[in-house]
């Protein structure tokens, strides 16, 4: 058998465990009812004629378990960072002390922490659906080889290894989402 009839297992790992790492970011982003500095990390402040991420405009600093502030470094950007704050949607009112911009955080509802999870097991299954992009893939790869030579033995081979490390994916993806939902629930 030729080294091209090889399938790259490491390759395929790596892009399942950045479907996972995605999955963490996005995680990190929901709010649970505690303080974060990744609750701003995804908004983007119209800056000197470009989107800017609001850590590059200031320092992000968690003082408190429910106050996140923003010590902005531009006294002339203070507004346009407190709109992009209010337009972004993660239901917060920022609150402006001179340069820095303080962020409450409410106590979350019933409604709310049941809303968070269905959000957060929709960011897992975009991560289950990202897995089996790559498995498919990996499958693609098996097949393409079969047809340069590659034996029945090591196309099975080659096929069980691959739903392993798919089904392992999966299986982190499970239990990241039973543990970021049991951080939503509680109180």
């Amino acid at each position: 058998m030729s080294d091209d009839l090889e399938i790259d297992l490491d390759a395929i790992q790596r892009r399942m465990d950045g479907a996972m790492n995605a999955l963490k970011t996005e995680f990190a982003s929901l709010r649970t009812g505690r303080a974060s500095a990744s609750i701003v990390e995804p908004i983007m402040v119209d800056a000197y004629g470009s989107m800017t991420p609001i850590n590059q405009l200031g320092t992000v600093n968690v003082p408190e378990p429910r106050m996140v502030v923003i010590n902005v470094w531009d006294k002339g950007m203070i507004q346009k960072v407190e709109k992009a704050i209010r337009e972004s949607g993660i239901g917060i009112n920022p609150v402006t002390d001179g340069p820095l911009i303080r962020l409450p955080i409410p106590e979350l509802n019933e409604e709310r922490r049941k809303q968070l999870t269905k959000v957060a097991a929709g960011y897992a299954e975009s991560a289950k659906v990202a897995i089996r992009n790559v498995r498919r893939d990996g499958m693609d790869q098996i097949k393409k080889a079969k047809t340069a030579g590659m034996g029945e033995d090591d196309q099975k081979m080659w096929s069980d290894e691959v739903q392993e490390l798919t089904d392992k994916a999966i299986a982190a993806v499970d239990r990241a989402l039973e543990s970021k939902q049991a951080e939503i629930m509680q109180v």
